[in-house]
């Protein structure tokens, strides 16, 4: 019987026991210094308090004081934290990782160095090992349209498991996949990853839809904003692509699940499309953020790395100007407390900005 020992035991890490127990595995399921209640609450209760559901009976929760015991004879490990917590993690699983383990990261975002230069994070989490075990254990990731609600239940979920080694992504599909929670696999690591990370910028940018309609007082149901929704969407897929130009993804990638496929489930609703309604209807980004106390708003940390980035790289010459228009708006938005002003005529290629 495989062994998973996940760090972090927030709604997604957790929802993922779910295909994994199913199949036979065991899951010792470790929370974070912010976790606590959590595994409280399942040690107690069997509960996961916010996905309030039942835990899997092959989950075992652990205290983050009770790690070592965890992780103690398992080579199966999943970075459960979220992408404000990719550092930390990493520093963690530097005294807890052995030469031979393979770790599957779930974090969504990328990190930028003071040029500009833009990393994945489950490179970032690795960076933290010691240079010698960093080239003795294998990192892959998950991505895709995911709600962890839906796999927690068991409904029908399509999603792309990336990394270098097609044979150990061929290992961890096997271990996950069943009749409801749906894998495929890819080698463009970066151009999978770079996908997760920038749909959910653009799942911000998905909220001026509702947003822009409730400043105009609109209430009538059969003449709504989906044409400025669909304009953004195809900006987005278009940016995406250019993304892959920028940082050595494939193109194809934008267009299956980790892509397209993940950026339109994202926009359909969530913390990025709640924090980019209010701000569509006219707060500024830090009033429609102080509005969401305690929230963790992944696209708009996302947006102010990448656009801090692409100040740097215009400067260095690596972007034009023209280039990206509607992430560089998104920044203005979220760095800056712009008002939402969509720059439509720079859209699709227009002044040399696009494909």
């Amino acid at each position: 019987m495989a062994t998973l020992v996940v760090l972090g035991s927030g709604i997604m890490a957790t929802a993922l026991t779910t295909p994994f127990t199913d199949n036979g595995g065991e899951v010792r399921l470790v929370g974070t210094h912010l976790d606590r209640a959590v595994i409280d609450s399942i040690k107690t209760t069997g509960v996961h308090p916010n996905l309030n559901l039942a835990v899997p009976a092959n989950v075992t929760a652990y205290q983050l004081e009770e790690a070592a015991e965890a992780f103690d004879g398992v080579d199966l490990v999943m970075s459960g934290v979220n992408s404000f917590g990719v550092d930390w993690a990493g520093e963690q699983l530097a005294g807890l990782l052995r030469p031979g383990m393979h770790v599957i990261a779930l974090a969504k975002g990328m990190q930028a160095d003071e040029d500009g230069n833009l990393t994945i994070l489950p490179r970032a989490l690795m960076a933290h090992l010691p240079e010698e075990l960093r080239s003795q254990v294998s990192i892959s990731a998950i991505a895709g349209p995911s709600i962890a609600g839906e796999v927690a239940i068991r409904r029908h979920t399509s999603v792309v498991f990336t990394g270098e080694d097609p044979e150990v992504i061929a290992m961890w599909k096997g271990l996950f996949e069943t009749d409801f929670y749906h894998v495929w696999t890819s080698t463009d690591f970066v151009g999978v990853e770079v996908c997760a990370a920038t749909k959910n910028c653009y799942a911000f940018g998905a909220g001026f839809m509702h947003g822009q309609l409730q400043a105009l007082g609109e209430t009538d149901p059969q003449y709504v904003n989906f044409n400025y929704g669909a304009a953004l969407f195809g900006q987005a897929s278009v940016e995406m692509t250019q993304f892959m130009e920028l940082l050595g993804g494939q193109q194809s990638t934008v267009l299956g699940l980790p892509g397209i496929g993940d950026c339109f489930v994202t926009s359909m609703g969530g913390r990025n499309v709640k924090v980019g309604t209010l701000v569509g209807a006219g707060m500024t980004f830090t009033q429609a953020r102080d509005q969401m106390p305690g929230v963790t708003l992944e696209g708009a940390a996302a947006i102010k790395v990448i656009g801090d980035a692409f100040e740097r790289l215009t400067e260095r010459g690596v972007l034009k100007p023209v280039q990206f228009p509607l992430l560089r708006h998104l920044h203005a938005v979220v760095a800056k407390d712009a008002a939402v002003d969509v720059p439509w005529k720079m859209f699709f290629g227009s002044n040399g900005s696009g494909v």
